[in-house]
C-alpha cells in the first residue's frame, strides 16, 4: 500500500505501521475515507457508531506516535475499538461485525496481538494499565503504557481508586482522557462539572512554561524568582484552572486539546512522552463526528445502533410494528404507579434511555436519578431511600448488576429493605457477546436470604409482577426480563398482585413435566404440543418464581414420581435446575428424575441469540429428545 495514494485501500492494512511516514494532509484524508467505511458497513450490520466516529484522529495518532503491541493501548469501553481493528489489519472482517462467529464489536485478545486487554464494562483500563505498568518495571523493559478512557468511565468508583494509586506510586503511564460529554446518554456529576471547566482553561501545561521563562528573563530579580518558580507556578494554576483535580492526584495534566486536530495531538502526546511519572492527556472529541445524524445526538440513540439507511439515517424498521420493548413495559409500568404512589424514585446507573426512563424523567424529575456509571452507588442509594420508607425502583442491566453484587447482600438484602431490581436484558442479549450477556444473575442471587426472584412469562405477567413488587413490603425483590420485545399478548387494565412463590400450570400433562420461566417456555410449549401427537403427554409449569421456589407443587409432582426437565436461558451451575435439585435431595425425594437445560459452563460469545441457543443446545429439539427420554422411563416402571 502506497502511503501516497489518493485513496487508501482499508482492507490491505496489515498493521498499523504504514502510518510513520504519512504526512497529516494524507493522516486527514486516510480519516475520512474511514469514517466513510465505518458509515457504510455499520448502516447494514448495525454497531456502535457514535462512539467510533468521535475517535478517528485520536486512534490514528496513538498507532503513528506509539508502537503497538509493544506499547499497550488499552481501550476502557470496547465499544470504541473499530478504528484500531481496522488499523490492525482487520477491516476485511467488518462485514460480520458482532454477528455469529464473526468480528468481535469489543477488543478481543485472541483476535488479534493489537488487542491487549478486553473489555465491555466501563472503569476498568485504569486498573489494568497500573498492573502492566507494574510488570513491566519488574522486568525491566521499555514501553508506554496508554489507557483511553472516556470522562462517562471516570465516574465508576474503580477508576478513582485507580486513579489514587498510580498517583501515589508515580508509574510512568499516560492517561488518554476522552471527553466527549457523553457515555451512553449525557454525562452528569460533579466530575463532568469539573471537566467542564477544564475544556474552557486552555492550554494549562503551555502558560506555565511561558510564566517560568518569563521569571528567567527579568534583570536582576528573574533568578531569585526562577528558583521559587514551582510554588508561583502551583499557585497559577488555581488562577488559570478551577479546581486542577488530576494534578491534585499526581498526575501531570496535559491539555485540553482538540481530538480532532493533528498537529495538536501531535503536539501534545510528543510532550506526554517526554513527562516522567502518570501523565492525564485531556483530549476533547465529537462523538458521531463526520455522520450528521449522529454527531446532533443528544440522548445517546446513536451510541450504538441496528441497521440504519445510510443517506437519511433513518433506522432500518420491521415490517410489522412490533409489540412494546421490555425495558418500556417495565418502566412505564412503574410510571403509572407513581402517580399515585409518591414513595415510588427510579434509579438508573448512566442508563436511562437503554432502561426507557425518558418518561419517568420527563413526568416525575425529581424523583428519576441517573447516578451515572455507578453501580455501586446505585444499589446502596436504593437501600438508603427504602430506609425512609420509599420506594426505589433499581434499573439495572443483568451483567451491569454483577459489579453491585456485595451492595446487593451488604447493604440491601442483609437490611432486608424493599428495593425492586429490575434486572434488564436478562439471559442471551447476542450482539455485544460474551461481557453483556445476562446468563449469571440468578445464580449470583438465587443464594442470598431475603431476596425474591422472578420472572415473566409474556408482558402482561410481567405488569402484574411490577405491580406485585412495589406493593411488596417484606424485603427485596428483583425481576429479571430480557432484551427485546415482548410477544404481543392482551394486556389487562387492572393490575394485580401474584402471589409470591407461586407457580401455574400452562399446559396439563400425566407422562412428565417441563419446569420453565420467561423465554423458554415457547420451546416447553412446542416441545410438548409435537409431543402430544405422540402420545406423549407433558405438564408445562410456569416457574416464574426462581425464589421462592413452588414447593407445594414441587411436593405434588415428586410425591407422584412425575420426572421433570428444567430449562433455564441461564447458567446451569447454581440456577434454577440447581434449586431443583436440591429441594429433592433435601426431602429425600431420592428417585427423583431430574435432567436440566441451561446455559453451559463457559462463556458464550457475540452472535444472533437463535444460532446462539442451537450452538449450545438449547433448542426444541433437544427439548424434545430430553423430555422424551424421561416419560419413556415412567412408562417403563408403570
Amino acid at each position: 500500500m502506497k502511503v501516497s495514494d489518493p485513496k487508501m485501500d482499508l482492507l490491505s492494512i496489515k498493521d498499523p505501521s504504514f502510518l510513520k511516514g504519512m504526512s497529516n494532509k494524507e493522516l486527514e484524508n486516510l480519516s475520512q475515507e474511514i469514517r466513510e467505511f465505518l458509515i457504510g458497513k455499520l448502516s447494514v450490520t448495525g454497531g456502535h457508531i457514535g462512539p467510533n466516529l468521535g475517535v478517528v484522529e485520536l486512534t490514528i495518532a496513538l498507532h503513528k506516535s506509539f508502537d503497538s503491541p509493544t506499547d499497550k493501548i488499552i481501550w476502557d469501553v470496547g465499544h470504541q475499538s473499530y478504528v484500531h481493528k481496522i488499523l490492525t489489519g482487520r477491516a476485511s472482517e467488518f462485514d460480520t461485525l458482532r454477528q455469529f462467529k464473526g468480528l468481535c464489536g469489543f477488543p478481543k485478545r485472541t483476535e488479534s496481538e493489537h488487542d491487549v486487554w478486553e473489555t465491555g464494562h466501563s472503569s476498568t483500563s485504569l486498573s489494568a494499565a497500573m498492573g502492566m505498568a507494574i510488570a513491566r518495571d519488574l522486568k525491566g523493559e521499555k514501553s508506554f503504557v496508554l489507557p483511553v478512557i472516556g470522562d462517562g468511565a471516570l465516574t465508576g468508583g474503580m477508576s478513582f481508586e485507580a486513579l489514587n494509586h498510580i498517583g501515589h506510586e508515580k508509574k510512568d503511564m499516560i492517561v488518554i482522557l476522552n471527553d466527549n460529554e457523553m457515555s451512553i446518554a449525557p454525562n452528569v456529576g460533579a466530575l463532568h462539572n469539573i471537566l467542564g471547566q477544564l475544556r474552557t482553561a486552555g492550554k494549562y501545561q503551555w502558560a506555565k512554561d511561558e510564566l517560568e521563562g518569563l521569571l528567567k528573563k527579568i534583570p536582576a530579580v528573574g533568578g531569585k524568582l526562577a528558583a521559587t518558580a514551582e510554588r508561583i507556578k502551583d499557585s497559577f494554576k488555581y488562577l488559570l484552572v478551577s479546581g486542577m483535580f488530576f494534578e491534585e492526584l499526581g498526575f501531570t495534566y496535559l491539555g485540553p486539546v482538540d481530538g480532532h486536530n493533528f498537529e495538536a495531538l501531535f503536539e501534545q502526546l510528543s510532550y506526554a512522552k517526554k513527562t516522567e511519572g502518570p501523565t492525564i492527556l485531556h483530549v476533547i472529541t465529537k462523538k458521531g463526528k463526520g455522520y450528521q445524524p449522529a454527531e446532533s445526538d443528544k440522548t445517546g440513540t446513536w451510541h450504538g445502533t441496528g441497521p440504519y439507511k445510510m443517506d437519511t439515517g433513518a433506522f432500518v424498521k420491521p415490517l410489522k410494528t412490533p409489540p412494546p420493548a421490555w425495558s418500556s413495559l417495565v418502566s412505564e409500568t412503574v410510571r403509572k404507579l407513581a402517580r399515585t404512589d409518591e414513595r415510588i424514585v427510579a434509579i438508573t446507573p448512566a442508563m436511562p434511555v437503554g432502561s426507557k426512563l425518558e418518561g419517568f424523567a420527563n413526568e416525575f424529575p425529581d424523583r428519576m436519578y441517573d447516578v451515572g456509571i455507578a453501580e455501586q452507588h446505585a444499589a446502596t442509594m436504593a437501600a438508603g431511600l427504602a430506609t425512609q420508607k420509599m420506594k426505589p425502583f433499581l434499573a439495572i442491566y443483568s451483567t451491569f448488576l454483577q459489579r453491585a453484587y456485595d451492595q446487593v447482600v451488604h447493604d440491601i438484602c442483609r437490611q432486608n429493605l424493599n428495593v425492586f431490581i429490575g434486572i434488564d436484558r436478562s439471559g442471551l442479549v447476542g450482539a455485544d457477546g460474551e461481557t453483556h450477556q445476562g446468563v449469571f444473575d440468578i445464580a449470583f442471587l438465587r443464594h442470598i436470604p431475603n431476596l425474591v426472584l422472578m420472572m415473566p412469562k409474556d408482558e402482561n405477567e410481567g405488569q402484574h409482577m411490577v405491580y406485585t413488587a412495589l406493593n411488596y413490603d417484606d424485603g427485596p425483590i428483583a425481576m429479571r426480563f430480557p432484551r427485546g420485545n415482548g410477544i404481543g399478548v392482551p394486556m389487562d387494565e387492572e393490575f394485580c398482585n401474584i402471589p409470591i412463590g407461586t407457580w401455574e400450570v400452562i399446559k396439563a400433562g400425566d407422562d412428565a413435566a417441563i419446569l420453565t420461566f420467561g423465554t423458554t417456555i415457547p420451546m416447553a410449549m412446542e416441545a410438548a404440543a409435537f409431543l402430544e401427537t405422540k402420545g406423549i403427554s407433558i405438564q408445562v409449569v410456569n416457574a416464574r418464581f426462581i425464589k421462592p421456589m413452588d414447593e407445594k407443587m414441587l411436593t405434588k409432582l415428586f410425591s407422584e414420581n412425575m420426572p421433570i426437565l428444567t430449562i433455564e436461558e441461564a447458567i446451569l451451575q447454581g440456577g434454577f435446575g440447581s434449586a431443583v435439585l436440591e429441594y429433592a435431595h433435601d426431602h429425600r425425594f431420592h428417585q427423583a428424575q431430574i435432567d436440566r437445560m441451561g446455559i453451559p459452563d463457559q462463556f458464550i460469545e457475540h452472535g444472533d441469540v437463535n444460532s446462539l441457543l442451537e450452538e449450545i443446545g438449547l433448542t426444541t429439539e433437544e427439548v424434545i429428545k430430553r423430555i422424551s427420554i424421561l416419560a419413556r422411563k415412567k412408562q417403563q416402571r408403570a
